[in-house]
């Protein structure tokens, strides 16, 4: 080995700048595809089903295995994993352009999924190994920075390739950054694995949640087109809940659990859980519909529309930081308080957009949404992890990602069925058929229907938008008295330790 590699091997520098990488490949695809999804569903005819499940699977993939994906990392070595996690979400990726169907996309999408989960936690880990104590805070603040401005540039990244290129292009650009990636972190990565890294898996407590989370995820996606009172539609929330409650009864039997159930006993642990999970419920089932009502509705092209949704992607980079700052001035349970009020006054915001609404008034609601949901990642980040054992906070940074990536999926879920019920019960009336009637849940109004009964169709799927905005609202209020009510104690901890710990939720990993 050369004299400069054995010099770069194991440098924090060049450590910081391999993980960023596949760092930035996930933060993209999480806001790039929301811009994508009417290309894909004019270019592969996907019903709003099967729409859905291309955002909701990706997410699922991520809750169920970014656990299991810290501790494979931890026993067979963090390098390996991660270089394994940034070629397996290349070659997803890729497929996902090439395969060409819905059914396709949607399995490659949770294997993309899956190569996020096994990559994600290895990134905080290696710098954990590598970093000196006293400049790990640094590292963690840049980790946070690459990852909010991938966020950030994903809307416009992705208008601008869909407008380009297609929508394939927004897979395939994670074909080089992950060739180019993968090379750096050969030659600078230094393999480590977790001191105390023995004890088995809890295999079956992986797949009864992944199984219990997928079948409640099918009953609400697929209740528009089963029928809520169906047969199907009931047997999967019963099959899923059943699942879930023999999860439970694994948790308590094991000696290794996935989620340790003692956790719960803490308030703030379990608000804390619920408060994470109600933030990206109501941030990604708003951002997926925001998405169509632009483009659809409106008519904006996807450039445009990545523009227009720059104020509530680009001020998250500033959002945490600040959210950090209260909880180390007014404490945890007053700034999750404080975010989860602020996402409803911004819910309610929204209730004014119609086919003319002024940009303006949507752009201010979007800033408000955007502080509302970095207010509380960081009070919830720092309840869930303050409230666990110090032997136990790797398992609540997973606890935290897992009800993150969860949330997200039932928001859009959700959001979906109450936008679908609005549109079904006026699809009779315009004489819509059943495809006509799935194009107007994505807001595509028919274009041989009367000027009248087109402003009865955008009212449709108005309303129902309006319907879903109020549910966000109603549950992000609910949480806001909770988190008043329920959490006691007011911990102040520095703006580093709070900032760690968000990034510690969204790696999965302590």
């Amino acid at each position: 080995m050369s004299s400069p590699t054995r010099a770069l091997r194991g440098n924090p520098t060049a450590t910081l700048i391999a993980v960023s990488f596949g760092l930035f490949m996930v933060g993209l695809d999480a806001t790039v595809v929301s811009i994508a999804n009417p290309a894909i569903s004019a270019g592969l005819g996907t019903s709003f089903a099967e729409l859905q499940w291309i955002t909701n699977v990706y997410l699922l993939g991520l809750a169920v295995f970014l656990i299991l994906g810290g501790k494979i990392g931890d026993k067979f070595g963090r390098r390996r994993t991660y270089i394994a996690g940034v070629i397996a979400f290349a070659l997803t990726s890729v497929a996902i352009g090439l395969v060409g169907t819905a059914t396709g996309v949607i399995v490659f999408r949770a294997l993309q999924g899956a190569s996020a989960a096994m990559l994600m936690p290895q990134t905080l880990a290696l710098l954990r190994a590598t970093f000196p104590r006293e400049k790990f805070g640094m590292a963690v603040g840049i980790w946070g920075g690459v990852s909010s401005v991938a966020i950030a540039a994903g809307p416009i990244v992705g208008g601008a390739l869909v407008a380009g290129l297609g929508w394939e292009s927004i897979f395939y650009i994670n074909a080089p950054i992950a060739v180019i990636g993968v090379a750096v972190s050969a030659l600078v990565l230094r393999e480590s694995v977790a001191e105390h890294s023995t004890g088995r898996f809890d295999v079956a407590g992986v797949v009864l949640l992944a199984l219990g989370l997928a079948a409640i995820l099918v009953g609400i996606v697929q209740a528009e087109s089963w029928g809520w009172g169906s047969a199907a539609t009931i047997g999967a929330f019963v099959a899923g809940l059943a699942l879930l409650a023999a999860f439970v009864g694994v948790e308590a039997r094991v000696e290794h659990p996935l989620l340790p159930l003692s956790l719960f006993r803490s308030p703030g642990f379990s608000v804390g859980g619920l408060a994470i999970g109600t933030n990206f419920f109501t941030l990604l089932g708003v951002t997926f519909f925001l998405t169509l009502y632009l483009m659809n509705l409106r008519g904006y092209e996807g450039l445009q529309t990545g523009i227009m949704l720059l104020p509530l992607s680009g001020v998250s980079i500033i959002a945490s930081p600040l959210g950090a700052v209260a909880v180390s001035r007014i404490g945890t349970r007053l700034t999750m308080a404080l975010g989860m009020g602020l996402i409803t006054v911004s819910f309610l915001a929204l209730l004014t957009t119609g086919i003319d609404s002024p940009y303006w008034a949507m752009a201010v609601a979007f800033v408000i949404l955007s502080f509302g949901v970095g207010f509380t990642m960081t009070s919830a980040a720092d309840s869930i992890v303050g409230s666990a054992p110090v032997h136990l906070a790797g398992v609540a940074g997973g606890f935290q990602a897992t009800m993150l990536q969860l949330g997200g999926a039932l928001g859009t879920a959700v959001f979906a069925a109450v936008v679908s019920s609005s549109v079904s019960s006026a699809a009779p009336g315009l004489g819509l058929d059943e495809t006509a009637a799935d194009g107007l849940a994505q807001g595509i109004v028919p274009g041989d229907l009367s000027a009248a009964d087109a402003v009865v169709a955008q009212d449709a799927f108005l309303d129902g938008f309006h319907s879903a905005l109020v549910v966000g609202a109603v549950v992000a209020a609910i949480v806001c008295v909770l988190a008043l009510t329920v959490i006691r104690s007011q911990r102040r901890p520095s703006v580093a330790t709070v900032l760690e710990e968000t990034v510690e939720a969204e790696a999965a990993h302590a």
